[in-house]
């Protein structure tokens, strides 16, 4: 196994039987560090179980190959491995899913009991700088030593820049560019990166010009955007916005289930109800009161000006802030611990039943080495679970 992240740990445990030797390569000196990280600290195990066919809604790239996955192993046989092994999980409102001991070391710690009860041997600081096909079996050339395997599983997780995947320029498979997913937006200029920290719990953010946009909580920050629904805006409109150098307008409507004229309806009817309270000082809409008061200044309204007479132009202006809120990007913000990528080996280079590789026999792929990416919530290291699970069991079957 070459990686010693989520998938390519789950690929050796699901691999191993007796007699059979596996070993585990990983480059860095940790083990399982994106797991580590996950979550805040908390490892965002995988999501809210779902129906399959909705489950790879979740993914802008590998979303039909997924299909096809999930059916050997979804989110249910997520649950029952990790509990049967004592891992008691969590559903929280928003369909992500942690250990309840609110830990990522629990999850590490489940892996690394699996691997050592399964005799999987774990050379950390041991990075493979080529992997080449030898007459019959594979060759894994180290700094140190080269290796010798009749089965390969590849599971490095994604790399910023091509030159990432040179180790497997030995081998026929093509890489897809890669381009990051899941960031934020960043809005030098704006004055909204003064009010950092707010948020709003279901805005819809659209990508001007495009069909791209999300819906869900908002974040400001002090470099401009960000939050669920940014982040998973990024994922889907990861290629345009790569295309475009980051740059376009988003549209943010901060209401998410509001149109244009239920803004004015609202409006109009606490106004004949409160003629004489003053617009700045009373916020509608659940909205934090210094973004209302950023809305106000933004579009003219006084400190003194009341509802009764309210003035129908900048009534009109202040609905435009609420529904239509432009905001120019320029330029991206990765957090580099928890970097997903888009882009990596193809999908149609792979079976799907097997996670094979339809080149070279008896060498697999798993997780996000793969061309396929997902939002957040989970559903990276779901994808991981499974595509780990599904490349072990099939080394497993063949030996």
């Amino acid at each position: 196994m070459i990686g010693g992240g989520a998938a390519g740990f789950f690929a050796a445990i699901h691999a191993s039987s007796p007699g059979v030797e596996v070993t585990i390569f990983e480059k860095s000196p940790k083990l399982l560090s994106k797991v580590k990280v996950s979550g805040g600290g908390r490892c965002n195990v995988t999501h809210r179980p779902m129906e399959i066919s909705k489950l790879v809604k979740n993914y802008p790239r590998g979303e039909k190959f997924l299909k096809r996955v999930f059916r050997h192993f979804s989110i249910p046989d997520t649950f029952q491995w990790f509990e049967s092994r004592g891992v008691k999980l969590k559903i929280e409102e928003d369909g992500r899913v942690f250990p309840v001991t609110n830990s990522s070391q629990t999850i590490i710690d489940t892996l690394l009991r699996e691997a050592q009860k399964n005799k999987v041997q774990i050379l950390s600081s041991t990075g493979v700088k080529e992997l080449n096909w030898a007459k019959g079996y594979f060759e894994l050339i180290t700094e140190k030593k080269v290796f010798r395997a009749d089965r390969v599983v590849v599971a490095t997780g994604g790399f910023p820049k091509k030159e990432g995947y040179s180790f497997l320029k030995s081998l026929k498979h093509k890489v897809v560019e890669p381009i990051p997913s899941l960031f934020t937006f960043n809005t030098p200029g704006e004055p909204i990166r003064d009010l950092m920290g707010i948020s709003v719990p279901d805005a819809e953010v659209k990508i001007e010009g495009t069909k791209l946009n999300y819906r869900g909580p908002v974040l400001i920050t002090h470099w401009g955007i960000s939050g669920p629904a940014v982040l998973k805006l990024s994922a889907f409109g990861a290629e345009w916005l790569h295309d475009h150098q980051y740059k376009g307008r988003a549209i943010i409507n901060w209401v998410g289930d509001l149109r244009e004229q239920d803004y004015q309806q609202q409006l109009h009817s606490y106004a004949l109800a409160h003629p004489k309270r003053k617009v700045i000082s009373h916020p509608l809409f659940g909205l934090p009161s210094r973004l209302w008061e950023h809305f106000c200044a933004k579009v003219g309204i006084s400190e003194n000006q009341v509802f009764e007479n309210f003035p129908k132009k900048l009534n009109n202006k202040l609905v435009q802030c609420l529904f239509c809120y432009i905001l120019d990007i320029n330029g991206k913000t990765t957090f580099k611990e928890e970097f997903v990528t888009a882009g990596g080996i193809p999908l149609e280079e792979i079976n799907p039943e097997s996670m094979e590789s339809i080149y070279h026999p008896n060498l697999y792929f798993a997780g996000e080495i793969l061309n396929l990416d997902g939002i957040t919530g989970g559903f990276n290291f779901q994808a991981a679970w499974s595509t780990g699970f599904l490349a072990g069991m099939s080394i497993n079957t063949t030996i």
